[in-house]
C-alpha cells in the first residue's frame, strides 16, 4: 500500500491503565504524528479527563465509541474487553494493535516483535488485526533473534522474574501496601493480585495453572516465541517467577545452537542488534531491573558458553515491562505501519 500523506487518526483503549499511560507518554517523546487522538476506557472510567500535550481530553466509554473514523486503534484494556470489543473495532476499519492475549494465536493475526519480524506488516492484515506480543516473549525473542541468525537455535530455556506491575497498576498498590503491613508489624492483607503475598517473596505462579502443570504465562512464551521465529518445531520451555519488584523483568534464557557458539562471536552478533544493550563488556558488570538506562534497550549481560556443551549459551536478559514489553513495542509496530499504509482518509 502506498505511503499515507495524511497523519492517522488515534485511539488509545484501555487509556488510564498502565500500559496506556506509557502509550501516551511516548507518543508525546518520540513525536508520533497524528490528527486527532481519542481516549477509551471502561464504563467505570468514562468522563475522566487526562491533560496531555496542553489539552483536555475527555476519557469516552468504549460501549459507545465509534471506530469508523479511527486510523490505529492500541487495546490495552485486558483480554476479556479485547475478546468482545475488538473484532467490532477492526469490522469498522480501523487497525487494531491489540496488546493482550486475545488475538496472539489467532490465525492470520500477526504477532509482531518490529526488531524481529517486521517483514510481516508489508501488507495491512485481512483481520486488521496485528498482536503484541507477551511482555516475557518480547525481550527473549529480541536477545535470541541475532543468536539464531548466526548459530541457528535448537531449544531454548528460561526462567523469568517478572515484576508487580506486569499484574496492572492495582498489583503495584498491592505489593506497596503488602511491604508496608509487614515493616509496620501489621497484620498482612491478603493478596488479590498474585498467587501468594508478593512483598518478600517469590511467587512461582504467573496467570492460571493448567493441566500440564504449566502456567498460562509459561504457555505464552512457549507458543509466542514459535509464532514470531516462524519455527513451529522449536523447542521451547519456561518457568515463570512473580518478585517483588516493581517494573522490570528479568529472565535467565539458556540457549542450545544448532552449532558451537564462541562467546566473542555472541557478543558481537548482539551488539550488531538494535536497541539492544550488552553489559561486561565495557558496560559495567550485568543489568539490574532497578538500575536500567537507557529505558527502551533490552539489557544482555552474564554471556556464558556451557564449558559441558559448546552448542550450550546462558543469557542474563532485563527489559523494562511496560515500556519494551508492552506500549513501546506498540508504538514502533505503528511507526512501521504508518508509513505504508493508506488511510481511509486518503481515499475520501
Amino acid at each position: 500500500m502506498k505511503k499515507s500523506a495524511v497523519a492517522p487518526t488515534i485511539a488509545i483503549v484501555g487509556a488510564t491503565g498502565a500500559v496506556g499511560e506509557e502509550l501516551l507518554r511516548l507518543i508525546d517523546q518520540r513525536g508520533f504524528a497524528y490528527s486527532s487522538l481519542s481516549l477509551v476506557a471502561s464504563a467505570r472510567s468514562a468522563g475522566k479527563r487526562v491533560a496531555f500535550q496542553g489539552k483536555e481530553h475527555a476519557v469516552e466509554p468504549l460501549e459507545a465509541f465509534d471506530f469508523s473514523k479511527t486510523d490505529i486503534a492500541f487495546f490495552s484494556a485486558g483480554t476479556s474487553v479485547s475478546k468482545v470489543a475488538v473484532d467490532r473495532a477492526a469490522k469498522e476499519g480501523a487497525l487494531i494493535i491489540d496488546n493482550t492475549n486475545a488475538f496472539r494465536m489467532a490465525q492470520g493475526v500477526p504477532l509482531v516483535v518490529p526488531q524481529v519480524n517486521a517483514h510481516v506488516l508489508e501488507s495491512r492484515p485481512e483481520r486488521g488485526i496485528v498482536a503484541n506480543p507477551n511482555c516475557s516473549t518480547i525481550q527473549m525473542v529480541r536477545a535470541v533473534a541475532p543468536i539464531r541468525e548466526r548459530y541457528g537455535v535448537r531449544q531454548i530455556v528460561a526462567s523469568t522474574y517478572q515484576a508487580a506491575s506486569g499484574a496492572g497498576k492495582s498489583a503495584i498498590a498491592e505489593l506497596y501496601a503488602n511491604t508496608e503491613d509487614l515493616v509496620l508489624g501489621r497484620e498482612e492483607r491478603p493478596a488479590v493480585r498474585f498467587a501468594a503475598n508478593l512483598a518478600f517473596n517469590v511467587v512461582p505462579q504467573i496467570d492460571v495453572l493448567l493441566e500440564s502443570g504449566f502456567s498460562l504465562e509459561e504457555q505464552k512464551m512457549v507458543q509466542e516465541t514459535r509464532k514470531i521465529l516462524d519455527a513451529p518445531d522449536l523447542q521451547v520451555t519456561a518457568t515463570a517467577v512473580r518478585v517483588p519488584v516493581v517494573h522490570c523483568h528479568s529472565e535467565a534464557v539458556y540457549i542450545e545452537c544448532e552449532r558451537d557458539v564462541d562467546r566473542a562471536g555472541v557478543v558481537r552478533a548482539l551488539s550488531s542488534a538494535p536497541e539492544l544493550r550488552v553489559h561486561g563488556e565495557g558496560h559495567g558488570v550485568f543489568p539490574t531491573p532497578r538500575f536500567l538506562d537507557p529505558e527502551d534497550h533490552v539489557h544482555v549481560g552474564r554471556i556464558r558458553v556451557n564449558p559441558d556443551n559448546p552448542r550450550g549459551l546462558w543469557l542474563w536478559v532485563v527489559a523494562h515491562n511496560l515500556l519494551v514489553g508492552a506500549a513501546l513495542n506498540a508504538i514502533q509496530i505503528a511507526e512501521h505501519v504508518r508509513d505504508r499504509y493508506a488511510w481511509r482518509s486518503l481515499a475520501a
